[in-house]
């Protein structure tokens, strides 16, 4: 499709000008081909202010009942709306992206929980973006922001679904990314009796979201705990629907690591995962009798997978982890997870994480626009340098994996072998190659 990635539509924040707006809620009521309701809502991004503003005219427009929390995380979000009585969710963010870019997910009612918006649905606003027209709009009417209501219900369900538990005696770091999580997880934290040091947390909207921040940058948790002797640290992404983890030594533990300690602990035969997955826990999941179902990269395809086979936990190295009974990844529910776990079993997040053996792994970016992404795909020249390196690894027992990325311009090559240094040599000529061939 030409307009919805991996997650949703994502690029440079003036891309989601009036018109295009107008074209998504359009496309989105073709689709209903009923009255709906909506709820919108969104991350911290200095765009979201007023494309939230932009999408109140849209919905005004077409004679859609709209209402909207403004900033709250994305699976508060997508919980809420269901909640709430709603049709529809739509969630401006672009999630771990740079504050410059910005973006909408969509969220439909399933059989018992939201779910992200069908593949015709998809379609539907696809057609609509590529017939995109002038509009004439209609001012919207004042509305009561339901922030508050929704943020509620967001935290009972939260609680609900940890409890029992008690933090008490634990020391915990956590780095917001300046994003919605700001909104709530230090004080959830605090009512289950931890102890918080808070960094990154402004929750107005902002030009600092995921700045050397927040779930792809840890170096500012990993100097908070340990410069405070905290017990560990949790690191969430722009829109809270991911985490990471940093131990009490300052190692970081991923999303890969954290299905292994969710996965233990819940007694589970099956979980899935992407084929991101480092080799560790694959060797982990041999030795405790666990099947991994692994998927294509993004957390659509994991819940998809989930649904189709009947597996209870599902997620990404990234640290999208889909829970039992869960219907997207929740970076808030995860972290109080963890935390339960650690609590319940009187274990640090290292004693949880000691026998899973991560191979090394390198992840290089190759800047690319969306011609060059289609190359890397059909230019024979391409697959036939991709070939080769493929070649090299494997007779060394390493991997390697080139895709194009569903939510960002660029190329990731990711490796995995025995030995750091060669891949990150290796990987690195690769990237040289491919930017001249591309």
């Amino acid at each position: 499709m030409q307009y919805f990635g991996t997650d949703g539509i994502r690029g440079k924040a003036e891309q989601f000008t009036k018109d295009f707006l107008m074209s998504i809620v359009e496309g989105l009521v073709d689709y209903s081909n009923d009255n709906i309701k909506v709820l919108i809502g969104g991350d911290t991004r200095e765009s979201t202010e007023w494309i939230l503003r932009e999408l109140e005219v849209a919905l005004e427009t077409f004679g859609v009942e709209y209402a909207n929390v403004s900033v709250l995380p994305t699976p508060a979000i997508n919980y809420c709306f269901y909640e709430m009585g709603y049709d529809f969710a739509i969630d401006v963010t672009a999630s771990h992206n740079p504050y410059t870019d910005n973006g909408i997910k969509i969220f439909e009612r399933g059989e018992h929980q939201g779910r992200k918006l069908c593949e015709k649905g998809c379609k539907t606003i696809e057609k609509s973006l590529q017939q995109q027209k002038s509009y004439t709009q209609i001012a919207p009417s004042l509305r009561e922001n339901l922030h508050d209501e929704a943020l509620s219900i967001y935290k009972e369900h939260l609680l609900k679904t940890v409890r029992p538990c008690d933090f008490k005696g634990l020391k915990i770091g956590l780095d917001c990314a300046n994003g919605a999580t700001s909104v709530i997880n230090k004080s959830l934290f605090e009512q289950l009796g931890a102890k918080v040091k808070l960094i990154h947390s402004d929750p107005q909207y902002n030009i600092k979201i995921n700045k050397n921040c927040g779930s792809t940058n840890l170096k500012s948790l990993q100097k908070l705990v340990a410069e405070n002797h905290l017990d560990f640290g949790i690191a969430y992404d722009g829109d809270g629907d991911r985490c990471m983890l940093i131990n009490e030594i300052g190692e970081e533990i991923d999303g890969d690591q954290i299905i292994a300690i969710l996965a233990d602990y819940f007694k589970l035969k099956t979980i899935a995962t992407t084929v991101m997955v480092n080799q560790g826990l694959l060797n982990w999941a041999k030795k405790k009798g666990i099947n991994i179902e692994v998927t294509a990269v993004g957390d659509s395809n994991v819940k998809a997978a989930m649904d189709e086979k009947h597996i209870k936990l599902g997620g990404e190295q990234s640290g999208h982890i889909i829970l039992p009974d869960e219907a997207t990844g929740d970076g808030m529910l995860t972290s109080l997870m963890i935390t339960k776990i650690i609590s319940e079993k009187h274990k640090s997040l290292g004693e949880l994480t000691s026998d899973i053996v991560k191979f090394p792994q390198i992840v290089v970016n190759v800047p690319a626009t969306a011609e060059q992404k289609l190359a890397l795909i059909k230019k024979e020249s391409v697959q036939k340098i991709i070939n080769n390196y493929e070649k090299k690894l494997k007779s060394a027992q390493g991997r390697l994996l080139v895709r194009p990325s569903g939510t960002e311009e660029l190329i990731r090559i990711t490796m995995w072998g025995n030995d750091k240094d060669s891949i990150n040599a290796l990987a690195n000529e690769l990237k040289a190659e491919l930017e001249e061939s591309l």
